[in-house]
């Protein structure tokens, strides 16, 4: 994880990535965090990576709990139940595991929506921010290094519960490292990971492909709280 950008695919991604994402700046958009992708083990074989690959969020992709989507415009619409890990205070590339915990401020339920494509080249999929199109955000609780320990993640799709693993971070990979990672992979591009920003961590569930009968998605990440996205 110390030196990301080492595959030359991974490396043209994720500049024009920046490159995407200095636009939408220059539009107006604030910046909110970041997000990190394929980062379950079958993601990982399947673009051929040894770490998750990072995109950016935005403040116009954020959706506020309780409100509504239409995907009816997506052509493979996939919500994604995911921790949104908070940082409070910077974090320079290079550091150790140790400094990345001690920059987790709070954890707290999201979910992402993302138009997916079945690609199998980074290169592509980093250009267009990994599919990333909505981010809907709950409420967050301190959490000192990102400690998971006794949370537990429930997902409800039209209130019908669906399989989430017991160990929440049992799909993503260790919080800790993900912070980390997305730090070195910042500083790799010149970007520093900020005080306030936040990183969703990746899908604790497998990715749930959705279809126009989805009406209501639920994350619950007791005993922190909710978090829901209602579909149209």
């Amino acid at each position: 994880m110390s030196r990301p950008l080492d595959d030359p695919r991974l490396a043209r991604g994720m500049a024009a990535q920046m490159d995407l994402r200095r636009s939408k700046l220059a539009e107006g958009a604030r910046p909110i965090g970041w997000k990190v992708g394929f980062g379950a083990p079958a993601g990982l074989a399947k673009l051929k990576i040894a770490a998750p690959i990072v995109g950016f969020l935005l403040d116009r992709n954020v959706v506020a709990s309780g409100g509504t989507v239409a995907i009816s415009g997506f052509a493979m619409p996939v919500a994604e139940p995911e921790i949104a890990v908070e940082i409070g205070t910077d974090l320079p590339g290079g550091g150790d595991e140790a400094a990345a915990a001690a920059a987790i401020a709070a954890l707290g339920p999201a979910i992402e929506l993302a138009d997916f494509s079945p690609l199998d080249d980074p290169e592509p999929i980093l250009s267009g921010n990994i599919f990333h199109r909505h981010v809907i955000f709950g409420p967050r609780s301190a959490r000192k290094h990102g400690d998971t320990t006794g949370l537990v993640s429930t997902v409800l799709r039209d209130g019908t519960a669906v399989p989430a693993p017991a160990d929440v971070t049992a799909n993503t990979g260790d919080l800790v490292r993900i912070v980390r990672h997305v730090a070195d992979t910042l500083a790799a591009l010149g970007e520093t990971l900020r005080t306030g920003d936040v990183i969703i961590a990746g899908s604790i569930t497998p990715p749930l492909m959705l279809t126009m009968e989805d009406r209501v998605l639920t994350h619950r990440l007791a005993p922190i709280g909710e978090v829901t996205v209602r579909l149209s």
